[in-house]
Order: structure tokens, then sequence, then C-alpha cells
């Protein structure tokens, strides 16, 4: 730290207690000047040959035989005026960066100028202050704080504007030319990361680009909001840099923001601090990152902003959610509301997402009609793919709410398309949380929800944890086993087998929906796949499965998966030979044997049905 001492004879200055300073001298004092709540006891003689005021004022008190002055309104207080008395008196004074803001406006006060003496307080503190302390980073960033409490004297002296100038310029300058010290106790920036230069045999630790952001932390955020506008106004930072800058700012100001909370102190100045950062946030994209978004959303909900704020916070995340995690989204719900996450702002923001995919009209007139042109979609199918997973895995923990309706769990799964879910296995997992935390679910609301998925996307693994699945709707069950048979025939080069035509209407058609079934004879209603008709069939042809192995004595080939071998057809074939005897034996109708059916391994029929067959592994 820069520092400049005045004067040379002895500091003479004594106090009794906390209101009382005289100087110790032989002449006896002939003045008392109040400053607040402290007398000092002082001689006219050294006063009045430095400061205009004083002689005013002492002129004025002579007149009505008064030895006694105040001035209550001098700025910086009784420090401030004894080292304008100090220096009157030609007694040994430091001044430094943390006294010299309020030193300056005291002598302005004062007026102790050149026209009352040459080399006057006010002329040595401005070479100080030009020489030494706005040459200095960290001496300019302390004296821009210290002017707080001197606002009005400090504007009209133009000490902040200076300090600004001269924080924004070094913050500016080429990383080569940094020669003072700076602290720095970050990671460095991705493409810094080892960064370093050979000087002769040392190798010697180049500059990074953010090695400014950290100091800015001390500044109050009134003044760190000009420190940023000048820099971003001068044009030579890149705007990632500027966006470091307020990840390091809300981290080191705002208790708790790094874990998405905020940890008490004033609500209203923590707002205040959220919604300047994000209105001063860089318009280009990936200025900041997406987790840094969307923890300053988390605070602005937390805070109770504005709407505006907000809704400008996910159009920004919504433009980069492809960089999100799950652990990012979720947002705590408001006080009062029953369900754990704000689930209404993550769709917002993926709708937000989804807004760059469509065609943005731009109108203009030409020869008196309007011509429409369409631009180009902005969004790259990794991030579709990217955006697709986060959300399934989003709608995994949120299942885990027992207040999520399922209706706000289905109209966040269908904003993504399907072909952004090339496999379902996420929204599966998804599917088969919520059922597991809602077990109250009705028959039709298991429907609406298992709808979402489509069985032909689902993997191996998969399909094996769907099989033995008991919180799924049977009719799921079975259209798992049969695409599976499809997909193992199709691997071998076998025939892929039809679907039995009392299983066609379980199918999904090519547009979700499933297939009709008007005119069969042998056509299932809903009630006899979700009902009695179908459990125990089900169930045994599900215990009868042997994951263990890999051939059995029909020489059917087993799919292999984490969890073991899985033989869809031979569960299939024992559901509708069960299925078969099972109406024949309480139905007087005809029920013909169903297509591709083939022998039951009579080891199988052995097996004791158990319902324990169909669990969950999530």
């Amino acid at each position: 730290m820069k520092f400049m001492k005045l004067g040379s004879k002895p500091d003479s200055f004594h106090a009794e207690g906390n209101d009382v300073r005289y100087v110790a001298t032989e002449l006896a004092t002939d003045i008392v000047v109040h400053v607040g709540d402290v007398k000092f006891y002082l001689h006219k003689f050294p006063l009045l040959s430095k400061s205009a005021r004083l002689q005013k004022l002492v002129t004025i008190t002579g007149e009505e035989n008064d030895d006694e002055i105040h001035i209550p309104d001098i700025p910086g207080g009784p420090h401030a005026f004894e080292i304008c008395a100090k220096f009157c008196y030609g007694m040994t004074v430091t001044l430094n960066a943390y006294n010299v803001a309020a030193a300056r406006c005291a002598a302005e006060y004062l007026e102790m100028n050149e026209s009352v003496e040459k080399g006057n307080l006010i002329y040595k503190i401005e070479v100080f202050l030009n020489s030494s302390v706005l040459r200095s980073w960290k001496d300019s960033i302390i004296v821009l704080q210290t002017t707080k409490s001197l606002l009005h004297w400090c504007e009209d002296l133009k000490i902040i504007v200076r300090c600004i100038e001269s924080v924004a310029t070094k913050a500016s300058i080429d990383t080569s030319k940094v020669e003072w010290s700076y602290s720095y106790n970050r990671k460095k920036l991705p493409s810094e990361n080892g960064a370093e230069q050979w000087n002769g045999a040392r190798k010697q630790q180049t500059v990074p680009k953010d090695w400014w952001v950290e100091d800015l932390g001390e500044l109050d955020i009134d003044f760190y909001k000009r420190v940023i506008m000048s820099i971003k106004n001068k044009g030579l930072i890149p705007s990632a840099v500027v966006g470091e800058s307020f990840k390091a700012y809300a981290f080191r100001r705002l208790p708790g923001f790094s874990e998405g909370i905020i940890q008490g102190g004033d609500i209203a100045k923590h707002r205040y601090l959220i919604e300047t950062i994000i209105w001063l946030l860089p318009s280009e994209k990936c200025s900041v990152s997406c987790s840094f978004l969307l923890k300053l959303l988390k605070a602005a909900s937390l805070l109770d902003s504005g709407e505006m704020v907000k809704r400008e916070l996910m159009k920004r995340i919504g433009q980069q959610l492809e960089e999100a995690s799950v652990k990012d989204l979720l947002i705590p719900a408001s006080s009062g509301e029953d369900a754990i996450y704000d689930v209404n702002m993550v769709q917002n923001i993926v709708e937000e997402f989804l807004v760059q995919e469509q065609n943005v009209r731009t109108s203009f007139p030409v020869a008196g009609e309007v011509e429409e042109i369409r631009s180009p979609s902005f969004v790259s199918g990794a991030s579709k793919l990217a955006v697709a997973k986060l959300v399934d895995g989003y709608l995994t923990e949120i299942a885990r709410d027992p207040n999520l309706p399922v209706s706000k769990f289905i109209d966040l799964a269908e904003m993504v398309s399907s072909e952004s879910r090339p496999v379902h296995d996420g929204l599966y997992r998804a599917i088969d949380m919520y059922l597991k935390e809602h077990p109250g679910l009705g028959k039709s609301e298991k429907k609406r929800i298992c709808r979402l998925m489509d069985c032909k996307k689902l993997s191996t693994d998969a399909c094996m944890h769907a099989a033995q699945n008991e919180r799924l709707p049977l009719r799921v069950v079975v259209q798992v086993l049969f695409f599976e048979q499809v997909r193992a025939a199709t691997a071998s080069g076998a025939v892929v087998p039809d679907s039995p035509s009392n299983m066609r209407p379980l199918l999904p058609r090519e547009n979700g929906g499933s297939h009709g079934s008007s005119g069969s004879a042998t056509t299932n209603t809903d009630e006899d796949w979700d009902g009695t008709n179908m459990v125990e069939p089900l169930k045994s042809g599900l215990t009868s499965m042997r994951l263990g192995e890999i051939n059995d004595k029909s020489g059917e080939k087993g799919i292999k998966s984490k969890g073991g071998i899985f033989k869809p057809k031979k569960i299939l074939n024992k559901i509708w030979s069960n299925k078969g005897s099972h109406k024949g034996e309480n139905s007087s109708s005809d029920t013909s044997k169903s297509p591709g059916s083939g022998s039951v391994n009579p080891d199988e029929t052995k097996s004791t049905p158990s319902r324990n067959r169909r669990h969950s592994v999530s």
C-alpha cells in the first residue's frame, strides 16, 4: 500500500477519554473546536494560517466574544479534522488509501487551498492521489470503497470517477503488462488451463484473463456496477471474462449462493444485488454458464424478485439449456405451495428452449405487399438430445414428490418431441418412480402416464425390468414382451412375428394410439387385459422365465442383458397358452390358439406362481 508522510514535528496531540483532544505545548490553547461530540483544544495561529473557513468562523465568534466554534458537518468527522489540524501544526501525519478520501474532503471543507498558502493540504493530497494511489490497483479499489460514507463530497471532487476509471483501465489492460499484485484463489478459465511460458530456464505462470474479478468483490454493488459498466464500455474484455466476474461477485457477497440458497442478511439488499447482476449480464450467448444462470434464478425466486427479472433469466437459460444438470433445475417451490419444486418455472424454461426451434418471421413491405422470411433453426440435434435426457432426469427427481399432480408430470414429459428421445429408458425410469411414489394412482391415470412411453424404444435391460414390474399396467407389460420378441427375431435374421390377433388392441399406432379392433371376434376389451382375466396367465408366464439359461429345450435363444437372459417369446407363449386355458375354463366362447405359440417346456409348468417375480429394482 502506498503512503505519504506530511510534516516533520513530533505528534503532540493527546486525548482525554473519547471526547477531548488537546495539544501538549507550553502555550495555553485559545480556541475550542467542536467536531461532532469531540472537543479540540487548539491554537488559533496555526489553524488560521492554512484554513480560510476557520478564519471566517473565528471572525464571527470574535465579534461575539466567544472562543468556541462548531463544525458538526465536516466530512470525515473528528478523525479527518485531526489530520487537517496536525498538518496546520506541521506535525507528522501519514496519508494512505484508507484515509486519503476523508482527508481530501475535510481539506476542501476547511478551504485549505493555494490561495491561503502555497503547498497547502489540498495540493499535497492531490499530488498523492494522482502520483501514487490512482496508479495502484488495490489502492484505487480501497479508496473507492471508502467513499461510500462521503458520496456527495467525493462525487463533487471527482474522486469516485477517477477511481472507477483507474480500476476499469487496469482491468482492461493486456495481461502481459500486469505487474502489480492481485488476489486470485480461483480455478483458471478452461481456455487457460496449462497456459505457461518460459522465462529463460525458469517456467513462469502467465497472468489469467480474469485476474481482476476477485478484487472487485470488495466493492459495494453500486460501485461494482459502475466499474463493470466502464469495463464493458471500453470493449477490451471478452464477455466470458465479464461473466466470470459476476459469478465471483455473487459467490462472495451472497452467503449460501453456491448451494442455491440465501442465508439470512438483508433480504431487500440481496434482492437488489441479484437484480443488478441480472441486468448487467452480457448479451452474448454462453457468456455465463447455465449453472450460474439457474443459481441466479433460484436466488431470484427465493428473494421474491419481479416477474420481469425471472422471465429474462428463463429466456437466457432456455437458450443454453443443454448445458444444465438435473440438480441445477431443482428450484424450490414458493412458500405456501404443497409441491416441493417449482415445475412451472422449468416448463417455462423448456418452452424458451423450444421457441428457438420455431421459425421466426420477419415482415417488411415489398411493393405494397408483406413478404415473410423464415429464419433457420438455431438448435442442433445434439442439443435436443441433451435436453430430452435432462428433462427425463428431472422428471425422475420430481416424481418423488407425493404432491406432484400427474397432469404436470405428463405436460412436461410431452414437451419433448419423439425424435429427441431415441431411447425411452430415462422416461421409463421417471414413470416407474412416479408410480412407486403414488401407489394410490387410479387405473385411468396409470394408462395416461404409461402412454408417454414407446415400448419399441426401450433397451433390453429396461424391457427386462419392465416385464417384472408389478406397478405397470398389464397391457404395457405385454407390449414390452412382444416388441422385445420382434427385436430378437430381427437381430437373429428370423422372420419377424406378426402380432397375435388378440394382442393387437394393445399395440400402439404410429401416432401413439392403439390399433383398432372393430370386426374381430377375438378382440379383447380393456377390462379383459386390465382385469382378473389376464392376471393369472401373465403371472404364470412371468414365473416361467428362466434367467440363468441361454437355450431352453425348444432351442429358443435368450437375449443377454445386465440382469441375465431375457426370453420374451417363451413368456408370451406361456401367457397365450395360459390365457386360452383360463378363458376355456370360465367361458363357453370358442377361444383359438394364439398365432405363433409353441410348446411349453414341462419344467416351466412346475414353477410355482409367485407375485414376487414381477418387481421393481428402481
